[in-house]
């Protein structure tokens, strides 16, 4: 067969006709060598079959001609119009054709120069000067070097009589027009004008419109011709030609040389676009003229050679999109013979069933990790769709299912096919529950990647040419595969699994649960899933996978703590490495409770104890061990002095910081947890008090241990006892210097040492540590100030002390607060102090004014007031009371009145025991 079809291309090219076009080979040796290279020839072969293809008989070489119209032709008849008609023919002997430039015109018409029996003649249009003919001639010729064609246009002249012609008779040339026919010989045709051409000037096919030429000077302008010229064969002389239909060798030549042209594609057959060389289009082109090929068949061999070729050389189906439009374009049911239309209906069917079964492996023909691959598979769908919408593919293939439904079907059985092969290729060597499990979870990640394909770049393209959601039969039929496959995994492991497979199953719960979400993208389901309670299936999980996190957590804390060096870990930080470590540890079993996300309200609930109770333990474990890690390397430095003290009070400032540190972790966990949504779930199941009596009653004593241990580590330093110290010896000291100068210990001992841990505590670390000490301060001036110490020096160092102890607290608003500061003890201390350390007359003068105080305040006289003058002369030592008057005094007696008299005592006061009474104004007091 392939002998066969090389011989009609070699007699093709060879008897090639016409002048070349311009993206044409001219060069018949040059064809000769690609055809050679084509059907995989070599030069022995080539030579044999080349000598018995000029041995055959030459064709018959024939001139298809189609005159189609005219236009712009002279009028010859009185009614200004002619009834044209063409005749036309082939000279032998080739003539040079006439030019316009030419003076000399030729004279001669085909009457004259081509015997009768080989002239053609077109129908008479009637009145018109543009005529429409639409006529096809085949004319044969032998020599295409000599032979030329020929075509006269006449007047058809039609005897009438004068009455006749006179009717039409519209202007003065019509009148010299019956003059002129009257002189001429009765039915002699005008002359209108010719074309002549040289066959050899003429391509293969032709199309255009040519100047009429005249045989005299008289009407130069005699308008133009529309022709259209094919060269053809006939009786060509290869077994092929004579044994098959023409399209039916086209088709194969073409389908020799397309595939041909894919395989020499650098970029290989999936990025050929359909573009063919110069020489393929060449033999193509030579082959479909001399065979006289319709556009119509042509379209149909393209279609037959590239819809099978399609199906072993895969390339960009684009190329079918022209083939199908043409033949939707042209298709008429009747042009073909019932033996066509069986060929062509089973090339619709062939394609599509291929087609369909490349759709149905579309993850392993078109992978995205090719280039090109989704451009593939959309102009796949596009030629299916555009195929399956032809009136040819209706009325040849009535009995084809619909494409969405046949696609949908393919989808799903090519995504069970892709998960089976999938599962067999993860399926572990070792049967193990570890194992079993790893490769569950892979094969999860599988599934997983696959629909994220689907939604985010194969849904488009098929939902914009077939309107299927590719993204939801995948995930349908995969989802239930999955949930069978994981059952029937699971059902062999017990709740004595071992720490790997827990960890698996872990790994694979949550892959299962990201699959579970991805329903979410499912338009408008409403149905059930066979993952709607997978969560299930692992709650024998549940304790192993909350005693690693918190088992991790724990062995973390404590090798933070391990390497500890007690400094802080960076230049604006003061904490050390360890709360690092510890927040981390925290931020995971917080990620593990959010990835857990357990559906089931009350069994989440019950997690959710679990997890804090764990973290809970961690804080307090945590504030041992730093404390015991700060203990470990104080004893390292006991004996280096003041350098050691300094370190020591350093690790005492980072452990506060830690500890506060830790604090501050633990009251972001219930945001961080979301209780308020976790309560919000439990609602209808429990009750408030049983969420605020495990879980928030639990964080609060907690914190109340963080507390508790940053007061230890307070006292632990001994910060207090410095202060009492300092104080005591301040209350013991019988120095008789200024009270100010006398503190100057004590202030400076504070300043040293609030001022180190100032730089190195948290500001709010730093507030909290003064607060307690202030406190404690207070306690030991109280017992300072309750000694009976018979020196006003004693108190006024005291008071100096503590008004001085008070500025440094408060540092002009940067510590303490004056709210805070301010107490009742340190209010009932600061007066306590201030009456024993003054003097006696300031003594006088305040239980005075307080007493005036309390008179001015007094606003009723129940028994009614009484006015007197007090006076002391202490030269005499005497008090001199004057009694003024009286008012308001109730009536005693039975008239209404009373017997009033004044009665004077004198009365010591232990509060002054140096002063028996004193006095320093007039006043009215109340009785």
């Amino acid at each position: 067969q392939l002998v066969l079809l090389y011989e009609e291309v070699l007699y093709t090219i060879h008897y090639r006709l016409g002048k070349p076009a311009h993206n044409h080979v001219a060069d018949a040796e040059e064809l000769y060598a690609y055809v050679q290279k084509a059907f995989g020839m070599d030069a022995e072969e080539h030579s044999v079959l080349m000598q018995q293809v000029k041995e055959l008989e030459s064709p018959i070489f024939c001139l298809k001609a189609t005159v189609k119209e005219a236009k712009g032709i002279l009028g010859k008849d009185v009614s200004g119009f002619s009834d044209p008609y063409c005749l036309l023919g082939i000279e032998s002997k080739s003539q040079e054709p006439a030019h316009p430039e030419n003076k000399k015109r030729l004279k001669a018409v085909v009457k004259d120069l081509i015997p009768e029996d080989q002239i053609h003649r077109t129908q008479v249009i009637n009145q018109t000067l543009s005529p429409v003919w639409d006529e096809t001639f085949i004319l044969e010729f032998e020599d295409v070097e000599t032979a030329s064609f020929h075509l006269d246009m006449w007047d058809s002249d039609v005897m009438e009589s004068v009455r006749h012609k006179l009717g039409e008779l519209t202007d003065l040339h019509g009148l010299k027009r019956i003059f002129k026919d009257a002189r001429k010989d009765k039915g002699q045709d005008d002359f209108l004008g010719n074309v002549v051409l040289r066959l050899k000037d003429l391509h293969c096919w032709d199309d255009q419109w040519y100047l009429l030429e005249p045989r005299t000077e008289t009407y130069p302008n005699r308008g133009q011709c529309h022709l259209q010229f094919l060269l053809t064969h006939k009786k060509r002389a290869t077994t092929s030609s004579r044994t098959q239909p023409s399209y039916t060798v086209h088709r194969h030549l073409l389908q020799q040389l397309v595939s041909y042209e894919i395989l020499q594609h650098q970029a290989g057959s999936t990025a050929w676009d359909g573009e063919l060389s110069r020489h393929a289009i060449t033999v193509l082109y030579l082959h479909a003229t001399q065979k006289d090929l319709s556009d119509f068949h042509q379209v149909m061999a393209q279609w037959l050679a590239y819809s099978r070729l399609y199906q072993s050389l895969e390339f960009n189906s684009n190329c079918l999109l022209h083939q199908i439009t043409s033949i939707e374009y042209q298709w008429i049911q009747e042009r073909l013979r019932p033996e066509q239309k069986a060929e062509l209906a089973e090339s619709f069917q062939s394609f599509l069933i291929y087609g369909i079964s490349l759709i149905r492996r579309y993850r392993i023909i078109f992978p995205l990790s090719v280039p090109r691959s989704t451009e593939r598979l959309r102009s796949l769908l596009r030629v299916l769709v555009q195929m399956c919408k032809m009136k040819a593919f209706r009325e040849l293939c009535t009995l084809s299912p619909d494409l969405p439904e046949m696609v949908s079907e393919a989808l799903k059985s090519g995504t069970t096919e892709w998960f089976h092969m999938k599962k067999q290729h993860l399926k572990p060597m070792m049967k193990s529950m570890e194992e079993n499990g790893k490769a569950l979870g892979k094969l999860l990640l599988e599934v997983i990647g696959d629909l994220q394909q689907c939604n985010k770049t194969w849904n488009k393209f098929f939902i914009s040419t077939l309107k299927l959601n590719i993204f939801s039969i995948a995930y349908l039929e995969l989802e239930r595969l999955v949930a069978e496959h994981v059952q029937e995994q699971l059902s062999e492991i017990d709740s004595s699994m071992s720490k790997p497979t827990a960890e698996s199953l872990f790994q694979l719960y949550m892959s299962l649960q990201e699959l579970s979400r991805m329903k979410d993208f499912l338009p408008k389901w409403d149905g059930s899933l066979a993952l709607s309670d997978f969560h299930q299936w692992f709650k024998e999980a549940v304790p192993k996978w909350l005693q690693k996190a918190y088992t991790i957590a724990l062995e973390r804390t404590q090798r933070a703590v391990q390497v500890d060096q007690m400094v802080p870990f960076g230049e604006h930080n003061k904490h050390s490495t360890s709360t690092v470590d510890l927040s981390t540890c925290y931020a995971q079993i917080v990620k593990t409770w959010q990835q857990l996300n357990w559906p089931d309200p009350e069994e989440a609930f019950m997690i959710m104890v679990k997890l804090v109770e764990d973290m809970c333990k961690i804080a307090l474990m945590y504030c041992r061990l730093i404390k015991a890690r700060a203990e470990e390397l104080s004893l390292r430095e006991q004996n280096e002095g003041d350098a050691a003290n300094r370190n020591l009070l350093l690790q005492l400032c980072i452990v506060v910081n830690n500890i506060k540190q830790l604090r501050l972790l633990i009251l972001k966990l219930p945001s961080q947890l979301d209780w308020a949504q976790l309560e919000q779930r439990t609602g209808d199941i429990i009750n408030p008090e049983q969420i605020q009596h495990t879980l928030h009653n639990q964080l609060d004593s907690t914190i109340s241990c963080l507390d508790h241990e940053i007061r230890d580590v307070v006292q632990n330093r001994n910060l207090e006892g410095g202060i009492a110290r300092h104080i005591q010896e301040l209350s013991a000291s019988h120095d008789t210097r200024q009270p100010e100068d006398s503190i100057t210990p004590l202030m400076k001992f504070l300043e040293s040492e609030l001022q180190y841990l100032n730089e190195h505590l948290v500001q709010e670390n730093f507030k909290s540590l003064l607060s307690p000490l202030w406190h404690h301060t207070l306690a030991v001036l109280s017992a300072a100030a309750q000694q009976q110490v018979p020196s006003a020096q004693h108190y006024k160092r005291l008071h100096c002390a503590l008004k001085s102890l008070e500025f440094c607290f408060h540092a002009e608003g940067c510590g303490l607060p004056l709210e805070t500061l301010h107490t009742a003890a340190f209010q009932s201390l600061e007066t306590h102090l201030a009456l024993c350390s003054a003097s006696s007359r300031k003594l006088i003068q305040k239980y005075f004014s307080n007493r005036i105080q309390q008179q001015l305040d007094t606003t009723s006289e129940k028994y009614g007031a009484v006015t007197i003058k007090v006076l002391y002369r202490p030269s005499e030592q005497k008090l001199h009371v004057e009694v003024l008057n009286a008012a308001n005094l109730i009536p005693l007696d039975s008239n209404g009145s009373s017997d009033p008299f004044v009665q004077l005592t004198l009365e010591p006061r232990h509060e002054f025991p140096e002063v028996v009474a004193r006095t320093t104004q007039c006043k009215r007091n109340e009785l």
